[in-house]
């Protein structure tokens, strides 16, 4: 597999989160809503995962997190003989961290944060245009893996809700320089009109408004609508 042609690409990790995690994690939400508390199950031969008895979405596998030696292993570095149909994002991102020289996306196996399964889920979910990224704990481990369905994407997104929910969680699990640039990014890839005051940005969409207020280093300090 290779880039989508339309692929947006990016200096970094922290410059791919300032433009499209925010955005990207809300995607999760219309998951969520589709797959509610039901149980999960996958079969990596037919690259299908399932969740309670009725629903089955196509899966690609990126790899894996080992919760005793807190170790992240990219499938392609797994040893266990999986299809290469199965990690054509992974291998697609491999390649562009080798040219890019992005060694989070290059190197087989290293030490790894919880946050970090985030980070490639949200990453494959962007670049691929996926529906959403799940991890999938199995015990010993989590598997990150990625997902398509226009069940998933048809989903209602509730958009000042969604936003007031998605920003706060968003800045809670990654350490971003410049939140206003993140949340500027975010809105208008939700189709919200932005107008600045000084420290102050209001958003507007369906005649309803979001309001977020930033210090002198731009970082959120109020966000309500």
């Amino acid at each position: 597999m290779e880039l989508p042609e339309n692929f947006k690409k990016f200096q970094d990790l922290n410059d791919f989160l300032e433009k499209f995690g925010a955005y990207t994690l809300d995607k999760q939400h219309n998951l969520y809503n589709v797959i509610g508390e039901n149980s999960w199950n996958v079969d990596l031969n037919k690259q299908e995962i399932y969740f309670g008895d009725t629903l089955t979405f196509p899966i690609q596998v990126l790899g894996s997190f080992s919760h005793s030696s807190e170790t992240w292993l990219w499938i392609w570095e797994n040893k266990s003989g999986y299809s290469e149909s199965l990690m054509e994002q992974a291998l697609a991102l491999k390649k562009y961290g080798e040219e890019n020289n992005i060694d989070l996306l290059k190197t087989g196996q290293f030490d790894a944060y919880q946050s970090d399964l985030h980070l490639f889920g949200m990453l494959a979910s962007e670049v691929f245009n996926s529906s959403a990224y799940y991890l999938a704990n199995y015990g010993q481990g989590t598997m990150v893996l990625t997902i398509k369905s226009d069940l998933i994407d048809n989903q209602e997104s509730y958009d000042n809700i969604r936003v007031s929910t998605v920003f706060p969680e968003f800045i809670s699990l990654f350490e971003i320089n410049n939140h206003k640039n993140a949340l500027v990014n975010y809105l208008l890839l939700k189709g919200y009109k932005l107008f600045e005051n000084k420290n102050e940005l209001i958003a507007e969409k369906n005649e309803k408004k979001i309001t977020a207020t930033f210090n002198e280093n731009n970082l959120l300090t109020g966000l309500k609508g």
